[in-house]
C-alpha cells in the first residue's frame, strides 16, 4: 500500500528551494549541513544521533572520521605537521524550534531551530571551511574537527576526553561570536549547592527560620563579590546568581537547599572563589550550612595578538569586514582545553550569541556563508605564515 504524501512537508520543501535559488550549490549543500543537522535533536548526553550524522557527512567529503570514546563526531583532513584543532559542541539546551527557512523584515533568509547559533552552526562552519581547503594547505596541516558532546552539561565530556588524545600547534573554539569578531576569552564557573536544617521551633519564637539563614548567606556574598569588583568592568568582576531555592518542614526539622552560580574573572580562580565562600560562611556564623561545588571552570583570557588572530584580521578585511576581538562572560569548552593546552586558542562562530538558550534561536544564513568563507582563507594564511 503507497505511503501518504506529506503535502505539508513537500511545500515546505518546494519553498525551501525558491528560497535558495539563489544560493551556489555548494553554499546550498553546506546549508542542507545545518538544518539537517539542526533538524537532529541532541541534548546533552543523547548526541548519538547527530554525532552519526556528521561523521557519515565527514566521511562522503574526504575525512578520515569517527565516533571517538566520548561519543564526539571527529574528523580529520590533512597530513601535514602542524596539528589545528576546530573543537565545538553539538549538544543543546532543551526546547524545541520548528526548523525552518523565513526572510526577516530586513529581506534576510534566517535558519530557525534549537542548536543553530549555539552551536551546531558554529560546527557546521568549520566542517565547511575544512572540506574547501586545498591540497597544498593538507599537506602542510592536520585539520581536526571535534564535534564535542556535553558542552550544555557541568562534565564538558568530549572536551576533556580530546585533552589526552591532541596536541595542537592551534585551537579554534565554535561558538557564536558573529562572523565579524573573534572572542579571545571566557569566564570562569562555580555552581555552589548549599543545604542548611536546623531544629524547628514556634513562629511566634525570636530565631531565624532555615530559608531566611541561606537569605542571609547569598546576600552576605552579594556583599562580598561587590567590594571584590570595586567599579570593575563586568568580564573581569565576579557575578553571583541565586538559581534555585526550596524549603522542607516536616515539623521537627526544617531546612533549605540553594544552587548559586558564580562566573569569575581572570583575577579568581574557583579554589580561590571556595575559600571566599568558605570565609564568608563562618563570618556569618552559619555553622550547620553545608556546601558542596560543581561546575568548576578555569577563567581563562588569551593574547590579543598570536599568529592566529593575525590570520583571522587579515582575512576579514580581505573580505570587507572589520575585525572585532571580544571577551565573553558566560564558558565555553576554552575554559577546559585551554589551559593545558597552552597554544593560541579563540572562539569564532556565525550567529548572535544573545540568541542561545531562546525561543528565537535563528541564524542568518548569509552570515553563515560569511563565515565559512572567512574561516576558510584565515586557515589558509594561518598554514602559510603562522
Amino acid at each position: 500500500m503507497p505511503c501518504p504524501l506529506n503535502t505539508q512537508g513537500i511545500l515546505e520543501r518546494m519553498n525551501d528551494l525558491l528560497l535558495l535559488e539563489p544560493y551556489s550549490a555548494t553554499e546550498r549543500d553546506f546549508i542542507e549541513l545545518l538544518r539537517e543537522a539542526v533538524k537532529i535533536q541532541s541534548l546533552s548526553t543523547q548526541e548519538a544521533d547527530v554525532s552519526r550524522f556528521f561523521v557519515r557527512w565527514m566521511h562522503k567529503r574526504g575525512f578520515k572520521a569517527e565516533m571517538d570514546g566520548a561519543g564526539s563526531a571527529v574528523g580529520v583532513r590533512g597530513t601535514g605537521p602542524k596539528e589545528i584543532v576546530l573543537l565545538g559542541h553539538i549538544d543543546t539546551v532543551p526546547g524545541e524550534i520548528p526548523v525552518r527557512i523565513e526572510r526577516n523584515d530586513a529581506g534576510k533568509l534566517e535558519l530557525w531551530g534549537r542548536g543553530s547559533v549555539d552551536a551546531k552552526g558554529p560546527f557546521c562552519t568549520f566542517l565547511a571551511a575544512v572540506s574547501l581547503l586545498p591540497d597544498h594547505i593538507l599537506e602542510r596541516a592536520r585539520f581536526i574537527c571535534v564535534g564535542a558532546v556535553e558542552e550544555e552539561a557541568a562534565s564538558s565530556k568530549g572536551a576533556h576526553h580530546a585533552i589526552s588524545k591532541f596536541s595542537p600547534d592551534h585551537c579554534l573554539i565554535g561558538e557564536p561570536s558573529g562572523y565579524d569578531t573573534i572572542t579571545l576569552g571566557y569566564k570562569g564557573r562555580l555552581v555552589v549547592k548549599a543545604r542548611l536544617e536546623k531544629d524547628n521551633f514556634h513562629s511566634a519564637g525570636n530565631d531565624t527560620t532555615a530559608p531566611e539563614d541561606m537569605i542571609r548567606y547569598f546576600a552576605a556574598l552579594q556583599n562580598w563579590a561587590s567590594g571584590f569588583n570595586d567599579g570593575q568592568r563586568l568580564f573581569d568582576s565576579v557575578q553571583v546568581a541565586l538559581q534555585g531555592i526550596s524549603s522542607s518542614n516536616d515539623g521537627l526539622r526544617q531546612g533549605c537547599e540553594a544552587v548559586i552560580g558564580l562566573r569569575l574573572p581572570p583575577r579568581l580562580g574557583p579554589d580561590e572563589a571556595m575559600r571566599e565562600l568558605e570565609r564568608v560562611r563562618l563570618e556569618q556564623g552559619l555553622n550547620a550550612l553545608r556546601i558542596s561545588y560543581t561546575g568548576r571552570e578555569e577563567p581563562y583570557r588569551g593574547a590579543k595578538d598570536t599568529p592566529l588572530t593575525r590570520a583571522f584580521r587579515v582575512a576579514m578585511r580581505q573580505h570587507g569586514i572589520t575585525p572585532q576581538l571580544t571577551l565573553k562572560t558566560g564558558t565555553a569548552d576554552m575554559n577546559v582545553v585551554a589551559p593545558l593546552w597552552g597554544c593560541p586558542i579563540l572562539a569564532y562562530g556565525p550567529g548572535d550569541s544573545t540568541l542561545d538558550h531562546t525561543p528565537t534561536e535563528r541564524l542568518e544564513i548569509d552570515e553563515y556563508l560569511s563565515a565559512i568563507r572567512v574561516l576558510k582563507d584565515a586557515l589558509e594564511r594561518l598554514v602559510m605564515t603562522g
